[in-house]
């Protein structure tokens, strides 16, 4: 059985997306009245710069259920069976229409939501990859991801508040004590759901140093086959300390920084960073 590996964008995979031969959906990102394609035909400055512009966040919008049946009918030419990978169903309808769309090829199309967002989906996805690679069969696949769901760290700390405050989710006052005394919040994916995990004080740096070192003491026995450093546009000094952090208290085979695209950047805003992994029981 020949297995299609695919995943909307949001997975954050980067260039892993052709290295592992996995298909990508880009979801929809508004400017205004202009639609783009994440990762296609928008970037994150784009989105920076109309955020900086306007004061408003970019709208995001999921692919139909027209464009996924068009999408699930081109990937699986040549294959036998489909695996395809959502955003968390909390978080967007994508995984819905997805569904739906799978109900007109008989069985050949398997629908998952990932639970999670960026490269914690990511996470999923290239275990599934490295599963077809093994040979596996597209149930076996699929059972044994949903069953990593609940244990894929999905979580990052932001460095500034206003994209979320502009979204909802982060009130004024929040945001305003935020600032003033240099508190930044963990965000963590419960069951597909994002929520506060916790506060760190001080500049960035020693914040992110702070983290790692309360994921390595919360998770002391994890997958170490990979490790994903992802950021929205972060400066290089503050990557640095991540990934120098991880390679201190970790012993992971790999560990692969990423860039989230347009459809994370839009919600979390630029210098967000966080240190995704698969842990065990």
């Amino acid at each position: 059985m020949k297995i299609r590996i695919t995943s909307d964008s949001t997975c954050d995979l980067n260039q892993l997306t052709q290295e592992r031969d996995i298909g990508i959906l880009p979801l929809q990102v508004n400017l205004g009245n202009k639609a783009y394609h994440d990762g296609v035909d928008i970037t994150p400055q784009d989105i920076f710069d109309f955020v900086a512009e306007t004061k408003i966040l970019p709208k995001t919008s999921a692919p139909s259920i027209g464009e996924y049946e068009e999408f699930f009918e081109e990937q699986l030419k040549g294959y036998d069976e489909l695996i395809h990978f959502n955003i968390s169903a909390q978080s967007s309808g994508s995984h819905n229409f997805a569904k739906e769309a799978a109900k007109a090829f008989n069985g050949k199309v398997r629908v998952i939501d990932s639970k999670a967002l960026s490269s914690g989906q990511g996470l999923l996805v290239l275990k599934a990859a490295d599963m077809r690679d093994e040979g596996r069969s597209g149930e076996e696949i699929e059972k044994a991801v949903c069953e990593l769901r609940n244990r894929t760290n999905t979580s990052f700390v932001p460095d500034a508040l206003d994209y979320l405050h502009k979204g909802g989710r982060c009130s004024g006052m929040k945001m305003l004590a935020a600032n003033i005394l240099k508190i930044h919040p963990k965000i963590v994916m419960v069951d597909g759901k994002l929520q506060q995990g916790g506060t760190y004080k001080g500049n960035m740096e020693r914040c992110i140093s702070k983290y790692v070192e309360e994921l390595y003491n919360t998770y002391p026995s994890y997958d170490k086959t990979r490790c994903f450093v992802t950021h929205s546009s972060a400066e290089k000094e503050l990557v640095d300390v991540a990934k120098a952090k991880v390679a201190e208290l970790f012993g992971f085979d790999e560990v692969i920084e990423t860039v989230a695209g347009s459809i994370i950047t839009s919600h979390c805003g630029k210098g967000t960073l966080g240190v995704l992994f698969i842990y065990n029981d």
